[in-house]
């Protein structure tokens, strides 16, 4: 299990769990939905598992630190641990990019997976500005952490109403209403849960010392 929650990282990936018991073949893809399915779990259950052990690492365990806690790390533990994040990031990044998804769930494909660039460009900031901060504060008080966390509360939004959507699909048993070979008592077998709940509950508090308090 992940300790305390997924903070300060883009893992809508991390927290994705994609059920989907479907025959038959693929449309628009070679793949079929199941082996779709397949490849996505393998690769998401890798980018968990190397998540879980970089948290549980010495200087890991920073990305689930806050308040007094952060007193036991440095912020240049942050850019060790952000920069090891971004290459789980760019792996999964390129995993399922290589993946046709079969028609039905292309749109969902790429909803969950095409990683914003706005989000990644204040992660890698962050990154570089923790690398030459002198303490917590400073970095709290900079600009590229304010950044971050704007990034990581739109990123928030985003992933709640990406579940919206997904939850609306699944009420209204229309993901699939189209595909004739999926027999009717299938068509409903459809379970995808974001990871919405990992984010931090207040971004805007992120990495701020426990002697700091929020504007």
């Amino acid at each position: 299990m992940i300790a305390k929650r997924m903070t300060g990282v883009r893992l809508v990936w991390i927290g994705l769990f994609v059920t989907l018991v479907l025959a038959g073949c693929g449309v628009g893809s070679e793949l079929s939905l199941t082996e779709y399915v397949d490849q996505l779990n393998v690769i998401v259950d890798q980018a968990r598992h190397e998540y879980e052990v970089l948290v549980a690492s010495p200087q890991g365990g920073v990305l689930v630190a806050d308040g007094v806690d952060l007193d036991n790390f440095t912020p240049q533990d942050l850019q060790s641990a952000f920069d090891q994040v971004r290459e789980i990031e760019a792996r999964v990044d390129e995993a399922t990019a290589a993946i046709d998804p079969p028609d039905p769930v292309a749109e969902l494909h790429h909803l969950f997976f095409d990683f914003d660039s706005e989000f990644i460009s204040a992660q890698e900031a962050l990154a570089v500005r923790a690398g030459t901060a002198a303490d917590w504060q400073e970095l709290s008080d900079s600009t590229e952490m304010t950044a971050y966390r704007t990034a990581l509360a739109d990123d928030k939004q985003a992933c709640i109403a990406a579940q919206s959507k997904v939850n609306a699909i699944g009420e209204q048993r229309e993901a699939f209403a189209d595909t004739p070979w999926i027999p009717g008592e299938l068509k409903e077998l459809f379970e995808v849960a974001l990871g919405c709940d990992g984010y931090p509950e207040h971004p805007e508090d992120l990495y701020r010392p426990s002697s700091d308090s929020t504007p």
